[in-house]
């Protein structure tokens, strides 16, 4: 058994930073490894076969490092690949090892946030064509009422840092309004990919003061904390020195880049080949 067991934290790209962010303010003890699939990227357009095979590959590269604990920060993974990965891969293997998503954390808490009983949810078109938030949140609140808007520009915006100026409201309040307009008694909507907290500030602009915009990274982060006190079993197997690695699938300097905006700048990724 190797001797650093971290926690590993996946993403597609970029996005998963802003929920590993989180999860190192609240488990700031522990030790995890980050992957962005950057080569791969992006997810969302791809179908549920190819999402699933990628997701599969990364997870296989975390336990090979270790990791008795993954986190899929990613939506589309979470969506297209989790239910597979758990009940499948997992059992037909027999490790002991886990694989958690950032979809059932949100939706487990997102009936209770809303008053009138409408959540809304910005995406990406691969989560809003799963529907994995409209069927995860009926389990939990069968009579909340969910609407939907796919943002397919925000990432690429996000992405090459064009997010925080002028040309990018037009797409923000595009996506924003499609939304409200399907029901303008929505209440409370959920940001359903990593990359939109970057873009809270602009969202506020154009979504009514009553309407409460939910971030991932606080939600996912406090939900294993609960996990971990629930399942001493693996908590025992998270090796806890504090320590923080960086990996990607394409360019460590881009990521390095990139990384700054998402998370916090003099991080030093290195390369690896799935």
């Amino acid at each position: 058994m190797p001797s650093s067991q971290p926690i590993g934290i996946f993403d597609s790209g970029y996005g998963g930073l802003t929920v590993l962010k989180s999860i190192v303010e609240k488990l700031p003890g522990y030790d995890f490894i980050y992957l962005g699939d950057n080569a791969r990227t992006p997810y969302g357009n791809r179908s549920f076969e190819t999402v699933y095979q990628y997701t599969r590959e990364s997870v296989n590269w975390f336990f090979s490092r270790g990791c008795p604990l993954v986190i899929l920060a990613c939506n589309t993974s979470s969506a297209k690949a989790l239910r597979t990965i758990q009940q499948q891969d997992l059992v037909d293997s027999g490790t002991s090892n886990r694989v958690l998503g950032v979809i059932r954390p949100t939706t487990e808490i997102a009936g209770k946030m809303s008053k009138t009983g409408q959540v809304g949810i910005l995406a990406t078109s691969g989560t809003v064509n799963s529907e994995s938030y409209v069927l995860e949140i009926k389990k939990f609140f069968p009579e909340v009422k969910v609407f939907q808007q796919a943002c397919p520009l925000w990432v690429p915006l996000i992405e090459n840092n064009e997010h925080l100026g002028p040309g990018a409201d037009y797409f923000i309040k595009k996506y924003a309004d499609a939304l409200m307009n399907q029901s303008p008694d929505i209440d409370t909507v959920l940001l359903a990919c990593t990359h939109y907290p970057l873009l809270m500030d602009k969202l506020r602009l154009y979504f009514p003061a009553s309407v409460q915009l939910v971030a991932q990274g606080g939600i996912v982060a406090d939900s294993l904390m609960v996990y971990l006190k629930n399942h001493p079993e693996i908590d025992r197997r998270c090796s806890k020195q504090s320590e923080l690695a960086f990996y990607t699938t394409d360019d460590p300097a881009d990521f390095d880049r990139h990384a700054a905006l998402f998370y916090k700048e003099g991080i030093q990724s290195e390369r690896v080949f799935l």
